[in-house]
């Protein structure tokens, strides 16, 4: 009976069909990934394992970046932003090297990179691998004569000799030779400084290679530049060179440095930049965060209303069967009968219209109609009624 059971629970078993009062009505879960403690460490490693892999497919080297160790390559002792510094990842890329392009081509050229003409190299001096690379300019191509000598094909149709506006000087009569060189050169208005630099050929080697140097090393009180040979290393081969420097990101190998105890020559703007940095990707991080929780909460408010508008909608009755058809009989219908009392109207079917037409006799079967015909007709009709009537009688 319907008074056995509390009308909450009663409306929690109709709801769900769930047993016992304390059964709580079921609703429909919606899993999503999102919401899990593991998926925003997912995300961000997902996205370094993507930037790593464009990494490598970008400079085709293993690791792809590299961090500047020294202050070798600054404008100055200031972070320069779009310069090497410090504290900077750089990332090297495989080209041949018939694509390097030194100081004095960049000159006629006009090619240059962070700041300077010609490319900027990493390599590892002497060809020792286990050195971290060095991260200088390259100044010219010069090859090795199997007589000692060198010729320098990079200085043909450049200014030289005693011109104003010279760029080298070489130690042969006319001071302009390119080829079969010995002795030393001299090359004019190198870099940011306008240095000269002086290259002694029996510093260099017995091969070819590339004359390298950092953009800032100058000797202290001159106007004179420091080549890496043979300080550093002997002219780089091409079979030592890392990659070329393409792309960098600044100031995060600071940390790096920072860790190693390396991190002395960092400019203090580094650190400055680098503090700005990470501020604004942890906001920009939260932005992204709120953003994606608050779509999921209008997901969840849009999807709460939809499940109480379609809870609150009406049942529609089916009419050709099934437990809510009109050839069937409830539950409170059979209550009903057994106590002897009519059925409410809400609880009938409805009822059809009935179409105009004949009146039904008392047993439900149609009354006969009579037609009726026109005047002259019904007359005759009626006469020959009366007749037979009468003779009825006079039987």
């Amino acid at each position: 009976m319907e008074g056995d059971v509390p009308p909450d629970d009663a409306e929690a078993a109709v709801d769900d069909d769930g047993p016992g009062w304390f059964h709580r009505s079921r609703r429909p879960v919606f899993y999503r990934a999102r919401d899990a403690w593991w998926f925003e460490p997912l995300v961000a490693l997902m996205i370094i394992v993507v930037l790593l892999a464009g990494l490598f497919a970008y400079t085709q080297n293993w690791p792809p970046l590299y961090v500047v160790e020294s202050s070798s390559m600054q404008h100055g002792t200031n972070d320069n932003v779009g310069l090497i510094n410090t504290g900077d990842l750089v990332l090297a890329q495989q080209v041949p090297a018939t694509s390097i392009t030194p100081y004095v081509v960049g000159l006629v050229t006009g090619h240059s990179t962070y700041g300077e003409f010609g490319d900027v190299l990493l390599y590892h001096a002497n060809g020792l691998i286990g050195p971290a690379p060095i991260v200088h300019r390259a100044l010219l191509f010069m090859q090795h004569n199997p007589n000692g000598s060198f010729n320098i094909p990079d200085l043909a149709g450049l200014p030289c000799g005693h011109a104003s506006d010279r760029v080298f000087l070489a130690a042969t009569p006319s001071g302009c030779g390119t080829t079969g060189l010995r002795g030393n050169l001299s090359l004019y208005g190198i870099g940011w400084q306008a240095v000269t630099v002086n290259v002694t050929f029996a510093d260099l080697g017995q091969h070819s290679g590339f004359l390298t140097m950092g953009d800032n090393n100058i000797n202290p009180g001159t106007k004179t530049g420091e080549e890496d040979q043979p300080g550093l290393s002997g002219l780089v081969d091409p079979g030592w060179i890392v990659g070329v420097a393409r792309g960098m990101v600044p100031w995060v190998g600071s940390v790096k440095l920072l860790l190693s105890g390396d991190a002395s020559e960092v400019p203090s703007q580094s650190w400055q930049f680098l503090g700005i940095s990470i501020s604004a990707l942890f906001v920009l991080g939260a932005l992204i965060h709120y953003g994606l929780r608050a779509e999921g909460v209008e997901d969840d408010r849009r999807r709460a209303l939809e499940e109480e508008e379609a809870s609150s909608e009406p049942e529609k009755p089916s009419h050709w069967g099934g437990l809510g058809g009109w050839f069937s009989r409830s539950a409170h219908d059979g209550e009903d009968d057994e106590d002897g009392s009519e059925p409410s109207e809400d609880r009938l079917p409805p009822r059809t219209p009935k179409k105009p037409g004949r009146k039904l006799s008392e047993g439900g079967r149609p009354r006969p109609s009579v037609r009726r015909g026109d005047a002259h007709r019904g007359t005759s009709g009626r006469s020959r009624s009366t007749r037979r009537h009468k003779g009825d009688d006079d039987l």
